[in-house]
């Protein structure tokens, strides 16, 4: 151990402490208002409705401890505790050439973490969203999901690995700059091709037939200025009775998305309020804005995993005996989120953000009262809670709790 284990373990702690003490702290916060509607709801949301939100959080955030105990545990076995090095070890034995052993390196990190994680969120899926009568899914499509994903994975990922390393192995000290051109070139291609070519590798996707509806929603596209490429209906209920909407996409693959039991559960004008929050997004350029911070941050990554990549300190301070692209790549995958951890409020704050500008433009371009009445609906039947924690919300929360987003939306 050197200096900078001990600086990797106390963020380790520091996080760790944080994120028990928040969660403790809205554990607390949902059970003490549980047996009260807040005053701006009780005219829509039954007590019964808001006991299940009170209870489906606490059940949730039962999983959440768990995951905390799990995951540091995870991560000081891969590194002090020396997994990552003798994993490295024991593919050396193979006589891979160095390319490809960093690959299998790279992913058999992300396997084993993702097989170490898969019995919690088994539990979740099949226990706790069952039990809130949220899930839908069997056991044969979990499965068929989970395949599907790791394919994706090996097609899409083994390929951009592979680039990532071999820059780092041959392009010289400002490889990193290179590497920031592929993976925002990858962005942008995951963006314009996941409307048309891997979301309905697992979701059917229906031009949205109901002509009321789509005639209003129209009128509202042309009222905004925003060209699609049409307005789908996802077969969302076949895994869970959770609602949303949506646009995704780039370019002319732009295409808006709404789930069948969000269209169950509102009305034409809900819908249309609905749909002008998150058109909303777009006119406010909140999509590049999020689009330019992603690539500001992975480039000041890129270039500090460059530096670090060079330094045997941080090999050493994280248990590993000699240094590698791969093993360099592999670490700061592992450790970069302990760092960053204490950066998520400002990810939450410019969100939130977000959120009232977006509500404000729907505010202009359709009703402000059927955005409110979708909204509640959505917690009802989401089972959102309409009390969170101030902290918690504050810290990790993208949404406005339900209360203060609802007061913004009758000011206007």
């Amino acid at each position: 151990m050197n200096a900078f284990s001990w600086i990797f373990l106390f963020f380790l702690a520091a996080s760790v402490a944080v994120q028990w003490w928040l969660l403790a702290r809205q554990a607390r916060y949902v059970a003490a208002h549980r047996d009260r509607v807040p005053e701006a709801f009780a005219e829509r949301i039954p007590l019964d409705a808001h006991h299940k939100a009170a209870d489906y959080t606490l059940a949730r955030a039962r999983i959440q401890r768990w995951e905390l105990l799990l995951s540091p545990l995870v991560l000081l076995a891969w590194t002090l505790g020396g997994g990552l090095n003798r994993l490295d070890g024991w593919l050396a034995g193979f006589g891979l050439p160095a390319l490809w052993h960093g690959v299998a390196l790279v992913f058999l990190v992300v396997l084993i973490g993702a097989l170490i994680e898969l019995p919690l969120s088994i539990y979740n899926t099949f226990v706790i969203e069952n039990r809130f009568g949220f899930n839908r899914m069997t056991p044969g499509q979990y499965l068929r999901d989970l395949a599907l994903q790791a394919v994706l994975a090996v097609v899409l990922g083994a390929p951009l690995v592979a680039v990532m390393l071999w820059l780092m192995m041959r392009a010289g000290d400002y490889w990193w700059l290179w590497a920031w051109a592929v993976w925002m070139g990858f962005l942008l291609l995951m963006l314009w091709a996941f409307p048309v070519l891997i979301a309905p590798l697992f979701n059917k996707f229906t031009p949205l037939e109901d002509a009321e509806l789509k005639q209003r929603l129209e009128r509202l596209l042309d009222r905004c200025g925003f060209h699609s490429n049409g307005m789908f209906v996802m077969d969302g209920s076949k895994r869970s009775s959770h609602g949303n909407a949506y646009f995704t996409g780039f370019g002319r693959n732009k295409r808006i998305v709404f789930y069948d039991t969000l269209l169950k559960g509102l009305t034409p004008e809900e819908i249309e309020a609905v749909l002008a929050h998150e058109l909303g997004h777009f006119k406010r350029h909140h999509v590049l804005i999020n689009l330019a911070f992603s690539a500001l941050m992975s480039l000041a990554g890129l270039a500090l995993l460059g530096w670090l990549s060079q330094q045997a300190w941080f090999y050493h301070g994280l248990g590993v005996e000699h240094s590698s692209p791969a093993l360099a790549l592999a670490l700061f995958l592992l450790v970069t989120p302990v760092f960053t951890f204490f950066l998520h409020p400002l990810g939450a704050m410019l969100s939130r953000r977000h959120e009232f500008q977006a509500d404000e433009f729907a505010a202009q371009q359709a009703s402000a009262r059927a955005l409110i009445s979708g909204l509640v609906k959505m917690y009802r039947d989401n089972a959102a809670t309409l009390t969170p924690d101030p902290l918690y919300s504050g810290f990790y929360h993208s949404h406005p709790p339900a209360s203060i987003r609802i007061r913004h939306l009758q000011a206007l």
